[in-house]
């Protein structure tokens, strides 16, 4: 079974990879959250152990992140947060259990055999929402304050991926990857020019700009004005 670990210390990172990988788990790791999205998103895990306060994203966000695109793989928090309104955070984010540091690494070993008995839940999302925008996944329909916006199939996944992740920049990286299933860099302004394109559409009849442009970071779409 294989189990990702998303802890920024070092030392804590290396003690629950070797302590897994002793007791039969094939671990991958990642020391922040941007590089813990990417690994689960390009891997296949039973499992996830993510420490809450991560850099570049937090673990809280990447949890949410996570479920908002419908994975369902069991969450482990760890953190050293250990107040009731911190792991009721934490669990209504999504995550599944919560051990505070400093743990006993038996413990931690119990709770991730426990949780790979539970059965897994399906979760299946087809609407999404943001600001007035309305997708209907299994209609393949776009409406914008009511109004139906016709769009291409690139469009409408680049539309879904972003509404997928609203409230969150989108890199022009993680468009490549998961819009055209690119893993290079094609050196052309394709994002770029489908992003015009599709804001041109979004923004028919003077409607204000639902893709805003981070400077040097990417896009986001706010879940609300």
């Amino acid at each position: 079974m294989k189990i990702a670990i998303i802890e920024d210390d070092a030392e804590t990172r290396a003690y629950l990879v070797n302590g897994l990988k002793e007791i039969g788990f094939t671990v991958d790791s990642a020391s922040d959250g941007l590089s813990g999205l990417l690994l689960v998103k390009e891997g296949h895990y039973e499992l996830l152990v993510i420490d809450r306060m991560l850099p570049h994203l937090d673990g809280l966000t990447l949890v949410k992140t996570l479920r908002s695109t419908g994975c369902t793989v069991p969450v482990l928090f760890l953190t050293t947060l250990c107040g009731i309104d911190d792991r009721v955070e934490g669990l209504n984010a999504g995550a599944d259990d919560y051990l505070v540091k400093p743990f006993a690494f038996s413990e931690l070993a119990a709770r991730v055999h426990a949780l790979l008995r539970r059965p897994r839940a399906t979760m299946t999302i087809n609407l999404l929402r943001a600001q007035d925008l309305t997708i209907d996944l299994l209609k393949r329909a776009v409406k914008r304050d009511g109004e139906i916006i016709e769009l291409q199939p690139t469009e409408f996944r680049l539309l879904e991926y972003l509404a997928r992740h609203a409230g969150q920049v989108v890199t022009r990286t993680m468009l490549l990857e998961n819009v055209w299933d690119f893993h290079f860099d094609p050196k052309t302004n394709m994002v770029e020019t489908h992003i015009s394109r599709l804001r041109s559409k979004l923004n028919a009849g003077g409607k204000p700009d639902l893709i805003l442009t981070v400077r040097g970071a990417g896009y986001i779409i706010h879940e609300t004005t």
